[in-house]
């Protein structure tokens, strides 16, 4: 085959303890999926009908690097959140099947223009620059599942500066992992190689140049990283 111009490299995670790179197809997010940060966003739960959202699988930023502050912001907020990592897909995968799809899992940011945000939402218009811009998904090392297994209550938290600005037990998401995976595979052909934020706990807040950060997904994953 010959491309008309150069092809762009893959983007790719390294996986703990191996020389491998887990290579990114898509990133999932899921919206108000702890009931803490819902309220402190002033928005309800729906339990019906979760709200998903995507990133560009480009916007990873890996090997604890620096993140650049995006343009056209004055609030940059953190979420730190669980990450899964999938080894398959398919559609309309069954609730008790999901996590067999699982490959691994780390921590990372959801990064979010918050200003664009609040005023696409009192537009009623998509906010999708503020959620998948350049850089927007810091992510850790991925450990893989067959390592850990399949984590259900574990301490999820983001300090900034070393003070703790978020924290959380992965329990208390509304949504669990297998739910999030049978949901999202009833609206999309999920394939391997697909990243899924989890949602975020209450405390996010913003983030300024300098700004040093450290996510942990207890026992599992470390993120740290500068504001640039």
């Amino acid at each position: 085959m010959t491309f008309a111009i150069a092809p762009h490299a893959i983007a790719a995670i390294p996986v703990s303890a191996t020389d491998m790179r887990f290579p990114v197809h898509r990133i999932y997010c899921i919206g108000r999926n702890y009931a803490d940060h819902a309220r402190e966003m002033g928005s309800e739960v729906d339990r019906a009908q979760p709200i998903f959202f995507s990133k560009p699988a480009d916007a990873i930023v890996i090997d604890n690097g620096d993140v650049p502050y995006p343009p056209a912001t004055r609030e940059l907020h953190h979420e730190v959140e669980m990450v899964v990592a999938l080894a398959t897909g398919g559609r309309d995968i069954a609730l008790a099947h999901a996590l067999e799809h699982v490959y691994a899992y780390g921590v990372g940011l959801d990064l979010t223009r918050r200003d664009l945000q609040a005023a696409a939402k009192s537009k009623g218009n998509p906010w999708d620059v503020a959620k998948g811009f350049d850089c927007s998904a810091p992510v850790s090392d991925l450990r893989r599942a067959s390592e850990i297994g399949h984590p259900q209550h574990l301490r999820l938290s983001l300090d900034v500066n070393g003070e703790r600005r978020q924290r959380t037990d992965i329990g208390e998401m509304i949504f669990s992992v297998a739910e999030i995976i049978h949901e999202l595979s009833k609206l999309y052909d999920l394939q391997s190689g697909d990243l899924i934020f989890t949602g975020t706990p209450a405390g996010v807040a913003a983030l300024a140049k300098g700004d040093r950060f450290r996510a942990e997904l207890e026992g599992v994953a470390v993120l740290e990283g500068r504001i640039v």
